[in-house]
C-alpha cells in the first residue's frame, strides 16, 4: 500500500493510487513532507496537533506492544565524505584552483568547476544514510512500471498516454530524506513510500530514495529540462531501455556519452525481454555493450568497477529481484554520493584541460634568458661601447705619455672636434633611433614566444601581456640610463635602471654611442667613458711621465746650448748640445711608443670591462621589466598547475 501527502489525488497520481489512498484513509495517516512512515490513527480520527499525533503513536504502539523505536526520533545527518577519503583534498584542491584562475580565466570557463564545488557542499549538508537514484528512460520504455515494481505498490502512473510522467516523482524507504527531496524541488504532493514487506530485500534498500522521471525524449520541452536538472542532482541513475530505442542516437549522444565518467554509478536495464524469442535478448544486450563500449563508459564485468548492464521484464517481474539485490548492495555501501561527486570533479577537470595542461614546457631557459640579454646588448650598442672605452683608454694614455709638441697639436684638434661648443653634437637621425626601439621590441617578442611555447592560451595571453607592459618603458629606461652613466662616482658605482639596479651606460634607444661607466683599473677608479674623463692609471705610469719630462727637458737643455754658443755665449762646441738635444728629441717619441705598446693590453681589457658591464646593465634592465614579470607569470601558473594535478591525481571514478 501507498500513503501520500495529501488527502485528495495530485497531479502526476494514477486512479488505483487515488483508489488506494481512499480505502486505507480510514487506518492511516498522510505521510508527512519529512518521510516518515504512514502512523494508525487512535480511534479513527484525524488530529493534526503534533501533541497529538505523537500521543496517538504512543497509544498505537502501546496496545500492540511494540516498544518505542528510534525510528521515531529525528535522524541524525551525518557527513558522505569520509575526513580520510580521497574526494575531500580534491575538493579543497578544485577550490584552489578556481580562486587562483579567477585574474586569468574568464567565468564561464570556470562555471562547472563552480557548479561542482556547490554541488557538493550542498550534498554535504544533508544526509549520508540515503542515496538518491534517478529512474530515467525514453518514451514507452517501462520505467515506471519498473518503478512501481521496486517500490512494490503503483505510485507511478503507467499506460499508453504519451507522455505518461509528467513530474519526478520520489519514493523514499526510510525517514530522513526531506533535505534531499528538498534540493531536488520535488514537492511533498509527490513524495511516496513504498510497500512494507518485511522481506531481506526491503531491509537492504534502507536509505533508498528512487526517484522516477519524466521521458528524457518526451515532446515537452518542460519535462526535458526536469530531466537533465535532476540528472545533475542524485546520487545514481538508473537507465531504461526497451528493445526497439535502446541504440536511439539521442540517448547515447546526449547522456550515455558524456555522462561516460559517472560509469560507477550507472545501472542500464534493457527492459521488456518477454517480447524477444529465443535468444534474442542476449543479441540485444551484447548489442547495448558495445554501443555503450563506444560511447567510452566502462562496463563493470568481471569484477571490474564500471556501468551495470542487465536485462529484464519489469511487466513479469523476471529480473526484478535481481536488480532489488544489486540496488541493496549499492545502497549499503553508502559511496554513491562520494562516487557521484568525484566523478563530476573528473568531469569539470577533462573541460578544464586545455586550459590547464601546457603541451610541452613552456618557461625560460637560461639559453633564452641569455639570448635576451645579447639582443639588448645589441640594441645598446655594447660591442661600439667597449671599443669606444679602449681608444679612450688608449688616447688618454697618450695625452699623459706623449711629447709637450704632439699635445700640444692633439689640443688644438680637440678643440675643433664635434662636442665642443664650437661644434656641438647632433642628435642620433630618426632612422638610427626607429632601428634600436625595433630591436628592443624584437628581443621582447622573441623571449615571449619562447617564454609561451606551448602554454595554454589563456596563461600565454597573461605572459604577453606582461612581456609587453614592461617592454613600454624599457627604451626609455635604457636612455635613461644611457644619460646617468656619467653620475657614476669616484668609487666605482654606477647609475641605475629605473626599474632594477644595473651599472652601467649604453647606446640608448635612440642610438647615440656613448661607453657604459667604466671598470676600477689599478687604481679603483670608476670611469665614464666619454671625452674628457679619466681612466685609471697604471702603476708604471708616474715613471714614463718622469721618463717624458726628462726627455722635453733634454730637448730644451740641449736646444738652450746650442743657442747659447750661437750667440757667443758660451764656447762653440756644437757636437754635444746637439747630441743632448737629438736624445730628448727621439727619446721623446721612442718613450711615447712604448707606452703606447704598455697601455695596449690594459686600454682592451679596459674596454671589455665597460662593455661587459654596459652588457650587465642592458640584462638587469631587462629583468627588471620583461623577465621578472614573465617569470612571475610562468610561476602562477606553475602553481594552478600542481593544483589542477592534485584535482585529477587521486581520481576514483572509471575514465
Amino acid at each position: 500500500m501507498t500513503a501520500v501527502i495529501d488527502e485528495g489525488p495530485g497531479r502526476g497520481e494514477s486512479p488505483a493510487s487515488h483508489e488506494d489512498g481512499d480505502q486505507n484513509h480510514r487506518n492511516l495517516r498522510p505521510t508527512p513532507d519529512d518521510g516518515r512512515a504512514p502512523v494508525p490513527e487512535a480511534g479513527g480520527g484525524w488530529n493534526d496537533g503534533l501533541i497529538a499525533r505523537r500521543a496517538a503513536v504512543k497509544a498505537a504502539n502501546a496496545e500492540s506492544g511494540i516498544a518505542p523505536d528510534d525510528d521515531a526520533r529525528p535522524p541524525q545527518v551525518e557527513a558522505y565524505v569520509p575526513s580520510g577519503g580521497p574526494l575531500r583534498p580534491r575538493l579543497d584542491a578544485l577550490r584552489e584552483l578556481v580562486g587562483l584562475s579567477r585574474a586569468r580565466l574568464d567565468r564561464a570557463t570556470l562555471a562547472e568547476a563552480g557548479r561542482v564545488l556547490d554541488e557538493a557542499a550542498a550534498r554535504r549538508r544533508l544526509s549520508s544514510r540515503h542515496t538518491v537514484v534517478a529512474i530515467a528512460g525514453a518514451t514507452g520504455s517501462g520505467k515506471s512500471t519498473l518503478f512501481n515494481s521496486l517500490a512494490g505498490v503503483q505510485i507511478s502512473d503507467t499506460g499508453l498516454r504519451r507522455p505518461t510522467t509528467a513530474a519526478p516523482i520520489a519514493c523514499s524507504w526510510t525517514d530522513g530524506a526531506a533535505g534531499l527531496l528538498d534540493r531536488l524541488a520535488i514537492p511533498g504532493r509527490l513524495r511516496r513510500r513504498p510497500q512494507q514487506s518485511g522481506a531481506d530485500a526491503d531491509e537492504a534498500l534502507q536509505g533508498l530514495v528512487l526517484v522516477d522521471l519524466p521521458d528524457h525524449d518526451s515532446a515537452a520541452t518542460g519535462h526535458r529540462d526536469q530531466v537533465d536538472r535532476v540528472l545533475a542532482l542524485v546520487d545514481a541513475v538508473i537507465w531504461v531501455v526497451d528493445p526497439e530505442k535502446y541504440a536511439d542516437a539521442a540517448l547515447h549522444e546526449r547522456y550515455l556519452r558524456p555522462l561516460a565518467g559517472h560509469a560507477e554509478i550507472t545501472f542500464v536495464v534493457l527492459n521488456q525481454i518477454d517480447r524477444l524469442p529465443g535468444d534474442a535478448a542476449d543479441q540485444v544486450l551484447d548489442d547495448l555493450r558495445r554501443l555503450l563500449d563506444e560511447d567510452g563508459m566502462a562496463l563493470g564485468e568481471h569484477g571490474e568497477p564500471g556501468a551495470t548492464v542487465m536485462s529484464l521484464s519489469a511487466l513479469t517481474g523476471e529480473g526484478v529481484g535481481e536488480l532489488r539485490e544489486m540496488l541493496g548492495r549499492f545502497v549499503q555501501g553508502r559511496t554513491a554520493a562520494a562516487r557521484r561527486l568525484s566523478a563530476d570533479v573528473d568531469a569539470a577537470a577533462a573541460r578544464l584541460r586545455p586550459v590547464y595542461v601546457a603541451e610541452g614546457r613552456p618557461g625560460l631557459g637560461e639559453e633564452a634568458r641569455e639570448e635576451f640579454a645579447h639582443r639588448l646588448a645589441e640594441a645598446v650598442g655594447a660591442a661600439a661601447a667597449g671599443q669606444a672605452a679602449e681608444r679612450e683608454w688608449r688616447r688618454n694614455a697618450g695625452r699623459a705619455c706623449g711629447t709637450p709638441w704632439l699635445r700640444l697639436w692633439r689640443w688644438y684638434e680637440s678643440t675643433r672636434r664635434p662636442g665642443r661648443l664650437e661644434y656641438p653634437a647632433q642628435p642620433a637621425p630618426p632612422e638610427e633611433r626607429l632601428t634600436a626601439r625595433q630591436r628592443v621590441e624584437q628581443a621582447v617578442r622573441t623571449v615571449a614566444d619562447e617564454a609561451t611555447d606551448g602554454l595554454p592560451g589563456p596563461w600565454a595571453q597573461a605572459v604577453r601581456e606582461a612581456a609587453v607592459n614592461g617592454a613600454e618603458g624599457l627604451p626609455e629606461a635604457l636612455d635613461e640610463l644611457t644619460e646617468r652613466a656619467p653620475a657614476a662616482d669616484g668609487r666605482g658605482r654606477a647609475v641605475s635602471c629605473s626599474s632594477g639596479g644595473a651599472a652601467g651606460g649604453a647606446q640608448g634607444a635612440g642610438g647615440a654611442t656613448v661607453v657604459a661607466t667604466g671598470v676600477a683599473g689599478a687604481s679603483g677608479v670608476a670611469h665614464s667613458g666619454r671625452v674628457g674623463g679619466k681612466p685609471p692609471r697604471p702603476r708604471w705610469w708616474p715613471a714614463a711621465v718622469l721618463a717624458q719630462a726628462s726627455m722635453t727637458l733634454l730637448q730644451i737643455f740641449g736646444g738652450l746650448w746650442l743657442v747659447g754658443q750661437i750667440v757667443g755665449v758660451l764656447e762653440p762646441g756644437f757636437l754635444t748640445p746637439a747630441l743632448v738635444m737629438l736624445a730628448g728629441i727621439i727619446g721623446g717619441p721612442l718613450v711615447e711608443w712604448s707606452c703606447a705598446a704598455a697601455a695596449r693590453g690594459p686600454a682592451r681589457r679596459y674596454g671589455q670591462e665597460a662593455e661587459r658591464q654596459l652588457r650587465e646593465a642592458a640584462a638587469a634592465c631587462g629583468r627588471a621589466r620583461v623577465l621578472d614579470p614573465v617569470a612571475a607569470e610562468l610561476v602562477r601558473y606553475r602553481e594552478v598547475r600542481e593544483r589542477y594535478v592534485a584535482v585529477t591525481e587521486f581520481s576514483t571514478t572509471v575514465r
